[in-house]
């Protein structure tokens, strides 16, 4: 794992098994459960390679919402969130260890923005960001995408890539870890907190559009076409929790 990689994804909900059984519709996941001992923790796979969790919402989660996390990859989970702390982010849960798995940490940006630092035992294969089932894209919304930019260089060593204009709704940054774009920040002004948004890849997005209504979910932007030519929809499961789609458009 290197520094700065995203590497496993998270959903904490209200209800696991019907936002396992949503998802498993919309997006094409093998979700079942962990087995590991207590906790009831299901695991979403695309053949054999897992991509993401699926747990009950912690009840010391504030503000208690559904809720998808990104885990970014730290050589030192402890310093990393030491380094976090003095640049002005927060620490919600303190690095620990998940026996024979990795160790974690639960911090924010200094705007407020949640995700995961982790370190794992072990290297899992590579999975490609355009495979279907995949994490695509990561988005930033934020109350400044450019002090959140100056926050997340300076932690994980992410570079700029291109900035597009989006008129009134100003900069989009699209940001690199290695050759390629992995996402974008923005600023967000709609948005009552910072947060970021995860985009699964589907094969068709208007076959993804129509499953997620189909199960229960909401469509509340999109279909869109983005640079490239793919599109995306931006949804909330039946519980609540946000998410994208990405895909290109076969009709």
């Amino acid at each position: 794992m290197k520094q700065g990689e995203f590497v496993w994804y998270e959903l904490c909900t209200s209800d696991p098994e019907a936002a396992a059984e949503f998802y498993a519709s919309v997006v094409g996941w093998t979700v079942e459960l962990s087995g590991l001992p207590g906790i009831e923790y299901r695991l979403a796979s695309i053949g054999d390679r897992q991509v993401a969790g699926i747990m009950t919402l912690p009840s010391e989660l504030m503000p208690p919402r559904p809720i998808w996390f990104g885990y970014i990859a730290a050589e030192d989970v402890d310093a990393t969130a030491r380094q976090i702390e003095a640049a002005g982010g927060s620490i919600h849960t303190a690095p620990q260890d998940i026996p024979t798995i990795g160790r974690f940490a639960v911090v924010s940006d200094p705007q407020g923005a949640v995700f995961m630092l982790f370190r794992g035992l072990g290297e899992p294969p590579p999975l490609a960001g355009e495979q279907t089932g995949s994490i695509g894209w990561h988005e930033l919304h934020t109350s400044d995408w450019e002090k959140g930019w100056l926050f997340y260089e300076r932690i994980f060593g992410w570079k700029k890539d291109a900035a597009l204009d989006m008129g009134p709704m100003g900069t989009y940054q699209l940001f690199k870890t290695d050759a390629s774009s992995i996402g974008g920040m923005m600023t967000d002004g709609q948005s009552p907190h910072p947060y970021w948004l995860y985009y699964f890849v589907v094969d068709d997005i208007d076959a993804g559009l129509e499953r997620v209504k189909a199960e229960g979910g909401t469509v509340q932007h999109g279909p869109q076409e983005v640079p490239g030519g793919a599109w995306i929809i931006n949804a909330q499961d039946p519980q609540g929790g946000g998410f994208a789609l990405v895909g290109m458009r076969k009709g």
